[in-house]
């Protein structure tokens, strides 16, 4: 009993010793503002009916996210278990009409390119694989990325590429000492078989109109750019105004041979420009306000020279891994084409992205006559020349701004590279994985390999979807 008695004592007393040190402490601690917020957490937040429905809150919002993730992906499954098709193999060509295809790819001997529509109605980017021009040892490569229509891309892919490829042919003749017969007549009959070759090949490449001057008798035009082009009035117009027709002076091909080199930097621009002319020509006779950009990729022996207009881009991956940019943007905002523009009376104005008048997205294209007209878009290249025994490259990328909306270039030559065992050397792994990263953009990528290349022995032209 003594013990009892003992323990209840110490019991109380302990009690009453905590009860004592607890007022004393909680008096000192509530005396600052931090002790004032700590009383309120416990009496309001720290309450089991305020824990409770916080949890439950939070339980609630993970389950609506758990939920959407797990209904997005059954319906993306549902849907792959329903289509004929799978996600990969819907972006194959379709059988049926031209508005049907989702994708085009071409394999050269050293090179190749693959393509999709993506998420646009339409698609608009061309391009051009044509190895060792009629045994000449000269290769072109060409990318055009359409805007506002079809008619621009297919202007300049039917005939500025025409054109280079008679000029190379009769370059390499002249700078030889030989006397080419009829050149441009004989060119047109070897691009036209190797055409034939192949169209019997893929036969659902063929267009579903052969020329651009046909293309031109039925206006395709991005609604939205005309929309653009009202609100911009009376600075810009659609309206043609008269002007004398533009006579295409003819250049001696002396002019082109440098120390018995061709020179190649003025043989593209001074084609690029030429075309341009006849373009905005064609456009204006049709009202049609499509553009596109170019870039064009001339390889010859260890010299690699690139002509860009617009913002498609190429990008070399040298010896070390080292990602090598072939050709730079032409955005508005830069310092360069924003002063060009403002001494042309223009403007510049932020609408989703930098556009020319609150138009369009790049400040040199061809085509674009209502903006060509007032000097604030231009078609003038960039030339910029390589000497690829500097470099030892192992491969280009040349694609449409579909990819660099996506990928930087460090990342597509990365990508590349672990891929370049590939049958296309890995292009169509690229353009895939910029359309599943989220591009809005059709996607074009050319692929040109110099491991174990046989550019020499190439002989074969080929272009997109003839």
């Amino acid at each position: 009993m003594e013990d009892e008695l003992e323990d209840r004592v110490l019991h109380q007393t302990y009690i009453s010793f905590m009860k004592v040190l607890s007022r004393f402490t909680s008096s000192i601690a509530f005396d600052t503002p931090a002790g004032y917020l700590w009383k309120m957490v416990r009496l309001y937040l720290l309450r089991s009916e305020v824990l409770v429905v916080t949890l439950g809150i939070i339980i609630f919002f993970m389950y609506l996210q758990t939920i959407g993730l797990w209904s997005r992906t059954l319906l993306s499954r549902l849907s792959q278990a329903l289509s004929p098709i799978n996600a990969v193999q819907r972006m194959k060509l379709m059988e049926g009409s031209e508005t049907d295809k989702q994708s085009w790819e071409l394999k050269g001997e050293s090179s190749a390119a693959y393509a999709i529509k993506g998420r646009r109605m339409h698609m608009e980017d061309k391009f051009i694989i044509s190895e060792n021009i009629n045994s000449t040892g000269v290769s072109l490569f060409a990318i055009f990325d359409g805007h506002g229509g079809e008619f621009a891309a297919n202007y300049a892919k039917d005939h500025l590429i025409q054109n280079l490829y008679n000029k190379v042919v009769e370059l390499n003749a002249f700078k030889d000492g030989k006397l080419v017969t009829t050149p441009l007549k004989e060119s047109q009959d070897e691009v036209k078989s190797e055409e034939n070759h192949v169209i019997e090949k893929k036969s659902s490449f063929r267009k579903s109109a052969s020329t651009a001057d046909d293309t031109s008798k039925k206006e395709i035009t991005d609604p939205q750019l005309l929309a653009q082009l009202s609100k911009a009035r009376p600075i810009i117009t659609r309206e043609v105004r008269p002007v004398k027709p533009v006579k295409n002076i003819a250049i001696p091909l002396s002019s082109y041979i440098d120390k018995g080199k061709i020179n190649y930097g003025k043989l593209l621009t001074d084609e690029v420009l030429a075309a341009d002319r006849l373009l905005v020509e064609a456009a204006k006779r049709s009202m049609n306000v499509a553009g596109t950009t170019a870039l064009i990729a001339v390889l010859e022996d260890n010299n690699l020279i690139v002509a860009n207009v617009g913002d498609s881009r190429g990008v070399m991956c040298d010896s070390r891994g080292n990602a090598i940019p072939l050709s730079f943007d032409h955005k508005p905002q830069q310092v360069r084409e924003q002063k060009r523009i403002e001494a042309a009376g223009g403007y510049i104005a932020f609408n989703g992205v930098w556009r020319v008048a609150g138009i369009l997205a790049t400040s040199r294209a061809m085509g674009d006559y209502p903006l060509k007209d007032k000097n604030f878009v231009i078609a003038d290249p960039d030339i910029l020349t390589f000497n690829l025994e500097d470099h030892r490259p192992m491969f280009l990328v040349l694609a449409s701004d579909g990819l660099w909306d996506t990928f930087t270039n460090e990342e597509a030559i990365k990508f590349i590279k672990e891929r370049l065992d590939e049958p296309d050397y890995g292009a169509k792994s690229l353009t895939l994985q910029a359309y599943y990263r989220g591009s809005v953009d059709n996607i074009t990528v050319l692929i040109i390999n110099f491991l174990n290349s046989k550019f020499s022995t190439s002989s074969i032209m080929k272009n997109d979807f003839e």
